[in-house]
């Protein structure tokens, strides 16, 4: 079993003994997800850490995205809650990456690409740019601030 599951799994007995309901729904919802993305395909699977933190990348967007909708609906109480459901998801993953960080990514990307073709890369190439850049941040970065970053150095 993985280090981050087995501490998922811990962290809802903890939750379970100490009586947190918010944080014990959340974590049952992700140990689902995660259990979800095993069994999918055409065969059952151990996930690495890497693959568990995508998930949980994943149900934090979801529960992001609900949020503003909730929001703009006028419903705060519902949005409170994805948000704090939101919060206890990012305790489990990785630090984000802040904007300068995410550049220097962008920038490291174009000079390896820029190296392989031997010349400066253009917009036709931000497939190619974008796929080194997203294997630098590996998860510690939104694939928007990513695009955007290279966008505006490309």
């Amino acid at each position: 079993m993985s280090e981050l599951k087995s501490k998922l799994r811990s962290d809802m007995t903890t939750a379970m003994k100490s009586k947190d309901t918010l944080r014990l729904a959340t974590l049952r919802m992700l140990l689902s997800a995660v259990q979800n993305a095993e069994v999918a395909g055409p065969e059952a699977r151990e996930l690495s850490d890497a693959e568990i933190i995508a998930v949980l990348q994943k149900e934090a967007k979801k529960r992001n995205e609900a949020a503003v909708v909730y929001e703009q609906a006028g419903r705060g109480e519902l949005a409170a809650n994805e948000r704090a459901e939101e919060s206890i998801i990012d305790e489990y993953l990785p630090t984000q990456l802040t904007d300068a960080e995410v550049g220097d990514i962008a920038d490291t990307a174009i000079a390896a690409i820029a190296e392989q073709l031997g010349e400066r890369p253009g917009m036709k190439q931000m497939g190619q740019v974008m796929k080194a850049a997203t294997a630098l941040a590996s998860g510690r970065a939104d694939g928007s601030r990513i695009s955007a970053a290279v966008k505006a150095r490309l």
